[in-house]
């Protein structure tokens, strides 16, 4: 159970489990109404259903360098490095976020609980003391162009500026918080770390200080279809099989030197061949006509043909249409390129993101 569980059970919100043991609301109206309304607004979600883990102690920096992928000798305090965890194997366990508070003092924040336990046995053989935030923490998520003004209404002494990818700390009557600087959404949002207890009480004052600027609240239907125009991956969708950072589009989080994370010898500069899996953007159609509904997620999910396995699928508000995301052979990743897979269902490969490819949105001043 997440810290809003009880709260949104109580209103009647429809509840979806994201990951065993945590819940988030499916909807509140309904996913195109909420995503359209993020898109030109904002939209509050709970992002709850995320594992946090505290990191102190002197080796806390050579745990991390050995639990992740990325060199973070030069992370500034108030800053935030997105990382890739990956299996003996090289394959990729699940990607994350890192958190410098100070020296020796960081936070890890993972989409899978279970993941925890990975995070615990790494750190046997190092001087950390690892506490786990998950259950006694909140996720609360703003996500559109009006975001920071309804922030600012609700948070004691707001930052003037806060850098993306950067975090901030703050206070929601009284009590500590922190504001970090990110768009899941692809859009300008931000995310507000606090205490279970204060979470019900902080979204409801977001809410009524959203009610004059249009804010919605938005539930996990709406965050899948607008991570998918902004091309984000998903634990449970893009990582659910095993599959490596090259075959994500990822190796750019690789950062081989000087550090030894775990899978950095399976996980050589790969060299491309025509059948290597490639993520992609997807535009499935049938018979030559795209799919307009969302009775079309379900009939493109059953195939995996013709070396195209679809990982993730929404109906898009804004390209009026279902688009998906998956993985295909390189030598057919090229945009524009058909492939023909089953019962007339045909999907274009598209680049990704489908929405403000130049992520120039997520990254503007508010």
């Amino acid at each position: 159970m997440t810290a809003l569980g009880d709260y949104f059970r109580a209103r009647g919100v429809a509840l979806t489990q994201v990951t065993p043991g945590a819940v988030t609301p499916a909807r509140f109206t309904g996913a195109a109404a909420e995503h359209m309304g993020t898109r030109t607004a904002c939209g509050l979600f709970d992002f709850s259903f995320m594992a946090c883990v505290e990191i102190r102690g002197t080796q806390s920096l050579a745990f991390l360098h050995r639990l992740q992928t990325r060199n973070l000798t030069g992370l500034a305090r108030g800053r935030i490095a997105y990382t890739l965890m990956l299996r003996a194997d090289g394959c990729v366990l699940g990607d994350a976020t890192v958190w410098c508070f100070d020296d020796d003092h960081y936070a890890l924040f993972m989409g899978h609980r279970e993941d925890v336990a990975h995070v615990n046995t790494i750190a046997v053989n190092f001087a950390v003391t690892l506490t786990e935030r998950t259950d006694n923490h909140a996720v609360l998520a703003l996500q559109g162009v009006r975001a920071w003004r309804i922030l600012a209404k609700c948070i004691d002494g707001p930052p003037t500026e806060l850098p993306y990818f950067g975090f901030w700390s703050a206070a929601f009557r009284g009590h500590p918080c922190w504001i970090a600087r990110i768009g899941y959404a692809g859009e300008t949002g931000y995310e507000i770390v606090c205490n279970a207890q204060q979470a019900p009480l902080l979204w409801d004052a977001l809410k009524t200080a959203g009610e004059p600027l249009a804010l919605r609240e938005c539930g996990f239907d709406a965050v899948n279809s607008l991570r998918i125009e902004a091309g984000h991956v998903l634990f449970n969708a893009e990582l659910a099989q095993p599959v490596t950072p090259d075959e994500l589009g990822l190796s750019r989080l690789l950062d081989s030197y000087p550090h030894d994370f775990i899978g950095k010898n399976k996980v050589p500069i790969q060299q491309k061949h025509a059948m290597q899996p490639h993520l992609a953007g997807l535009l499935p159609q049938v018979e030559g006509r795209s799919l307009r509904t969302t009775d079309g997620v379900a009939l493109i999910r059953r195939f995996d043909a013709c070396g195209v396995r679809i990982t993730s699928a929404a109906y898009s508000p804004v390209l009026k249409r279902v688009i998906a995301m998956g993985f295909v052979n390189s030598g057919d990743a090229a945009p524009g390129t058909r492939l023909r897979l089953a019962d007339g269902l045909t999907v274009e490969v598209a680049r990704l993101p489908f929405y403000d490819p130049a992520k120039y949105l997520a990254r503007r001043t508010r």
